[in-house]
């Protein structure tokens, strides 16, 4: 996933090649664990396959599980990666279900595992998805458009409170009383259905004095695409079934765009590696040991070149880990 140019109207979307954001990195984190023969990894966040198509690459004897639970993206990703034959395995789902994926293709455990996260570029460029608020689109946001309630859906049915929770939660948003308030009043007038109703309702709404750089709306939108996917409900979940798949050795790399994101990430592996042993314990038991180490310190960004040639790469945060033992 990544930001690209926009493609000429007529140019296919496989054709184009979108810039995946730490691609190097995240291979060479990855590699210990992928290089050798008969090696599984997860893409689970598959998007347009630019992270897998590097690996398949890279690593000849590699096979990449690439789970998508956009159904447009999927097919986008399969046909660009059909040279690869059956190294590349498609799975259409959400990846809080890496358990039941695997499960399904017949494997138990993998060597490595790569989320990147956030929306994806293909989503944000195709202005019917309603993901960015700089085209005016119907208001839809779902990752995956064969299941769920819609943006618009939530605008219109969601109580005051509970819009303001979420512009609070998921956008981290000041101004959550406020906005949610006058999305109330706007839709007893009309739906609100199209990005450029919700855009100039949240203008009208942003006192000058309070207007930040960039567009007003974008912490709501970031709130309304987390909630109508579940995104974070959703990560919380992967996580702990991703490091259980790994074999012991096996790598983990995610790269986050935000920050709620990132705390998820940044907590499940700090609990991961550290010990559980009590204080005062003489000895460490083997039970008690950490389960991860932890490969960069903090969170790694992308490097000033990158993110002048890449503005995706901007805000992301990456980290990593290795599997050190088996959980009883």
């Amino acid at each position: 996933m990544g930001i690209r140019a926009p493609r000429p109207a007529d140019t296919p979307m496989t054709d184009q090649k979108h810039t995946p954001v730490m691609l190097d990195r995240c291979l060479e984190l990855l590699e210990p664990a992928i290089a050798a023969p008969g090696a599984v990894l997860i893409d689970a966040t598959l998007g347009l396959g630019g992270h897998t198509e590097a690996a398949l690459t890279r690593f000849p004897e590699l096979t990449v599980v690439g789970l998508d639970r956009d159904t447009d993206a999927l097919a986008l990703a399969t046909a660009r990666l059909a040279p690869f034959g059956d190294r590349f395995r498609p799975v259409h789902t959400v990846y809080d279900r890496i358990r039941d994926a695997l499960d399904g293709l017949g494997i138990d455990r993998v060597n490595g595992v790569l989320f990147d996260l956030g929306v994806s570029s293909m989503q944000l460029d195709e202005a019917e998805r309603g993901f960015a608020y700089a085209q005016d689109a119907p208001l839809d946001m779902r990752m995956d458009r064969t299941s769920g309630q819609t943006a618009a859906e939530v605008l219109a049915s969601y109580p005051e409170s509970a819009l303001r929770r979420i512009f609070e939660r998921y956008g981290e948003e000041r101004l959550a009383p406020r906005y949610a308030r006058r999305i109330v009043e706007a839709r007893m007038l009309a739906p609100i259905e199209r990005s450029d109703q919700l855009n100039r309702i949240i203008a009208d709404a942003t006192p000058q004095a309070a207007r930040r750089p960039g567009h007003p709306a974008k912490r709501v939108y970031q709130a309304l695409r987390i909630e109508v996917n579940a995104e974070l409900a959703a990560l919380e979940d992967a996580l702990p079934a991703a490091l259980d798949a790994l074999i012991v050795g096996g790598r983990i790399v995610v790269l986050a765009y935000q920050s709620l994101e990132d705390r998820i990430v940044k907590r499940e592996f700090a609990a991961r590696s550290r010990s559980t042993a009590p204080a005062g314990l003489p000895v460490e038991l083997p039970e008690h040991a950490p389960e991860l180490r932890l490969l960069v310190r903090g969170a790694e960004q992308a490097d000033d070149a990158e993110r002048a040639l890449n503005p995706r790469a901007i805000p992301v945060r990456l980290r990593a880990a290795q599997r050190l033992r088996e959980v009883a």
